[in-house]
């Protein structure tokens, strides 16, 4: 470490404990990587950590997390999708580095776009309309998260104007945009509740996406629906001689799950002092000794209840609910809204999307199933395959780190020279968009 020469001693020293020293471990065990994280404590630290962890989408088997005083530290079992330990260079060293800052860089390549904020009541065709009237609006979508809970939907969308590139700053055309786009969501029966919002601001997509749904109050409503399965379990239990509020989540283990909760934790304002993590099959078990940021534990029965909602929604929002459907080919105008029209024509529903674009190629995933939520019929499948083409639109299994055989990378298609992103490939292409490497292929 290189110190500027007007520093002295004691602000050295300052720098010294206040910078997360982070070491990243092959040798201990034979079935993960180990990242260990030693910091002085403050508020957030551990959401920070998860957060690199998890936006590289890596799996978070075991942890173990403790903060004794104003100290604060981590051990992380890691792997990538398919179970593997680290071995990628640039993987370890982007974790390093980035657990080693203090201010942790949020953008995720988002400069230079406009961010639309859209939450309301879901149904079948809403993606469509939407991604109708950005096309619309000249507007060109790069990169977009979609979730749906409990009827309701919440999207954050990365815009630029199609014609010049650029973010879209003039007042007029964000007031058409804010306007059409709050219309769509009406419909008939959301006049209240429907809002949208345009920023320029940076923000990390997945934890705005669960602000938004946790400021709609979808933890408070019933599903529309009663098809899901595998509901989360949550405890909420004083410990009084210690002072500690102890949560335990119970349910079906996925990439990204520990993110979730920690992440409503912090929101909620709770402060996690200890917390293990476990994975046993495919059932994951985390515990969590936590307090009130003043200190204090979980202190009444509606409270209690709240916070047990609010864990169930955190991890419900993300569950994999239908058949996931990925789309690779040339990016162009009105692509999306050409294919969830697709979509709603057919009679599906999407239930959970992710849009990126590389270049001049679109990635998207989209999660689908009928129109009440069961899982889609397979000629229907084929049926929207056959419209958008075969070569573009591909049935994909979910990453399941657990089986002993994953499919570890998909077949070049040459359809309009697209080619499909293995799974194998996701952390590398992620290192990619960061900047952090050249290639990902």
């Amino acid at each position: 470490m290189e110190w500027h020469a007007c520093l002295d001693e004691y602000e050295k020293l300052v720098i010294r404990m206040s910078t997360p020293r982070v070491v990243i471990d092959n040798a201990v065990c034979p079935t993960a990587t180990l990242v260990k994280v030693d910091s002085a404590r403050r508020h957030g630290i551990l959401l920070d950590a998860v957060q690199v962890l998890t936006d590289l989408n890596l799996s978070i088997k075991k942890a173990y997390i403790s903060s004794d005083g104003q100290w604060f530290m981590d051990v992380f079992h890691v792997t990538d999708l398919n179970g593997n330990k680290l071995t990628d260079e640039s993987v370890i060293s982007y974790i390093e580095q980035s657990l080693e800052t203090t201010d942790p860089d949020r953008s995720h390549g988002f400069d230079g776009l406009t961010a639309l904020e859209l939450t309301g009541t879901d149904r079948v065709g809403l993606l469509s309309e939407v991604f109708a009237v950005l096309a619309d609006l000249q507007c060109n979508v790069v990169d977009a998260k979609v979730w749906t809970h409990n009827g309701r939907i919440a999207s954050l969308i990365y815009v630029k104007d199609c014609n010049s590139g650029s973010p879209i700053e003039d007042s007029q055309q964000i007031d058409r945009i804010e306007a059409r786009l709050r219309n769509v969501l009406k419909g008939d029966n959301d006049i209240r509740s429907a809002k949208t919002s345009v920023s320029m601001a940076v923000t990390h997509t997945e934890r705005r996406l669960h602000q938004m749904m946790f400021a709609d109050r979808d933890y408070d409503r019933k599903p529309i629906l009663q098809h899901k399965v595998d509901l989360p379990v949550v405890t909420v239990q004083n410990w009084v001689e210690r002072g500690y509020s102890v949560v335990n989540v119970q349910c079906k283990d996925r990439t990204k799950l520990l993110f979730d909760v920690v992440c409503t934790l912090t929101d909620m304002q709770y402060v996690v002092f200890h917390a293990t993590i476990n994975t046993t099959g495919d059932k994951a078990y985390q515990e969590f000794y936590i307090r009130h940021s003043d200190g204090t534990p979980i202190s009444s029965e509606p409270e209690r209840q709240r916070v047990i909602q609010c864990l169930q929604a955190a991890v419900e929002r993300r569950a994999y609910e239908g058949v996931r459907l990925e789309l690779c080919t040339v990016d162009r105008q009105a692509l999306l809204a050409d294919v969830t029209r697709t979509f709603r024509e057919n009679g599906l529903n999407v239930t959970r999307a992710e849009i990126s674009t590389t270049r001049d190629m679109a990635l998207n995933v989209f999660y689908v199933t009928d129109a009440i939520g069961n899982l889609a019929d397979p000629k229907t499948i084929e049926a929207v395959r056959q419209k958008i083409g075969l070569g573009k639109l591909k049935v994909k299994e979910l990453p399941l780190v657990y089986q002993e055989k994953v499919e570890r990378e998909e077949q070049a298609v040459g359809v309009g020279g697209t080619v499909l992103l293995s799974l194998g490939s996701i952390v590398r292409r992620n290192l990619y968009n960061l900047g952090l490497i050249k290639s990902y292929s």
